[in-house]
């Protein structure tokens, strides 16, 4: 094993003045011109903050610029209804943040007259939001000293200081956080953020950094000792759990299809609770624990006959999901309590995941139906903003 020399003491005194100087310097000149830097109006910043954590830059920018579109502002998006808020989500992942904007713009508009506030205790008592998220945007929006730390900042941090071990113990992070604070251009607190984060972003990455033109290569510890691609320590990350999930798309002679917003015996995660095919966690034989699913929930005909549909594979988190749709042709749909009848074309009118997109595109291939998932879910990416927003 590579000996690794202990932590060093963190930059002061002139290299730090000097760091601090030619990376704002270098965040002046190569700055991404991206909509939510257009302006610093606190809800276009939150909005942004929110939608990029684990969602690449490029996945994100039609999704803030449609949502920003619908909700200009935070009385805009508190006034619409939570079902609304989730089909513009649709597809970017992870729909607590989209629960929680709503449910954060609601309070912001009864307690705080509209504005996002200003105090960080204030801040961190909004719905979603954590440290990360109420240091980035009172930082950016308003200049409140407040020190950023997420994986990009981590990153580069650990890497000016040759930080061993992984980053996210507890140890290492409060350090690093720290250390984050300490470096603090607190005049342009805003800026300052933004700079650590872009130079994590596009040239101080996970694999192969760009050092070489790096602003601040000359008091990385890292780089003088050869260690770029040793430090940070790869995170250890969760085992897989593999799931199996039955789906029933069924269709009457019209081509509609029924969605229930009851996620039945499976993890909810895989269908964000919202509409849905009914669908069934699967232990041994998809097809017969389905039926009897249809036949418990929505009284279906045992008889009925299930025509499997190609597989499809779905990831979230730690979970590595095989997706196994059967298409169900019934004379008439079953009508019961929490159940959505719309044409199976016409999916995107209500809000749904991306695993029921994937479902209703094995149905549209069999049954010639176009239309029927237009909208990709946003892909994660390691090299995309990490948040610790709690």
């Amino acid at each position: 094993m590579r000996h690794y020399p202990a932590m060093t003491e963190r930059v002061s005194g002139a290299g730090l003045k000097k760091l601090r100087g030619d990376l704002l310097e270098w965040f002046d000149r190569h700055r991404r011109e991206l909509p939510w830097r257009a302006s610093r109006d606190p809800y276009r910043v939150w909005i942004a903050e929110v939608m990029l954590q684990q969602t690449r830059i490029a996945a994100v920018i039609p999704y803030y610029e449609r949502f920003l579109a619908r909700f200009p502002d935070v009385t805009a998006l508190a006034r619409a209804p939570e079902r609304e808020v989730l089909k513009l989500w649709s597809g970017l992942g992870y729909y607590s943040r989209a629960r929680n904007l709503h449910a954060a713009a609601e309070k912001i508009v009864a307690e705080h007259g509209g504005i996002f506030p200003r105090e960080l205790g204030a801040a961190l008592d909004l719905p979603g939001i954590g440290v990360y998220t109420a240091a980035a945007v009172l930082s950016i929006a308003y200049d409140v000293p407040l020190a950023v730390l997420d994986g990009n900042v981590a990153r580069v941090l650990s890497r000016i200081g040759a930080v061993r071990g992984e980053l996210r113990a507890s140890e290492n992070w409060t350090a690093l956080q720290e250390t984050a604070d300490e470096y603090l251009v607190a005049s342009r607190a805003g800026d300052w953020n933004q700079a650590l984060m872009e130079l994590g972003e596009v040239c101080c990455t996970p694999k192969s950094p760009t050092c070489l033109v790096c602003p601040v290569v000359h008091e990385c510890r890292a780089y003088a000792l050869g260690l770029t691609g040793e430090i940070p320590e790869p995170r250890r990350k969760r085992a897989t759990v593999t799931v199996r999930i039955a789906a029933a798309v069924l269709v009457d002679p019209a081509g509609r299809t029924l969605l229930v917003r009851d996620p039945g015996a499976h993890d909810d995660v895989v269908f964000s609770r919202m509409w849905q095919f009914p669908a069934v966690a699967v232990k041994r034989n998809a097809r017969d624990e389905l039926l009897e699913h249809l036949r418990g929930t929505l009284g279906v005909d045992a008889s009925l006959r299930l025509e499997k549909l190609a597989v499809a594979k779905h990831g979230v988190t730690f979970r590595d999901i095989t997706l196994e749709p059967f298409l169900v042709r019934v004379e008439e749909l079953p009508k019961v309590a929490r159940t959505r009848v719309l044409a199976l074309g016409k999916l995107g009118v209500v809000p749904v995941s991306g695993a029921t997109r994937k479902i209703a595109e094995r149905a549209g291939v069999v049954l010639g139906v176009t239309g029927a998932a237009k909208l990709k879910k946003a892909k994660r990416d390691p090299s995309a903003r990490e948040r610790a927003s709690g």
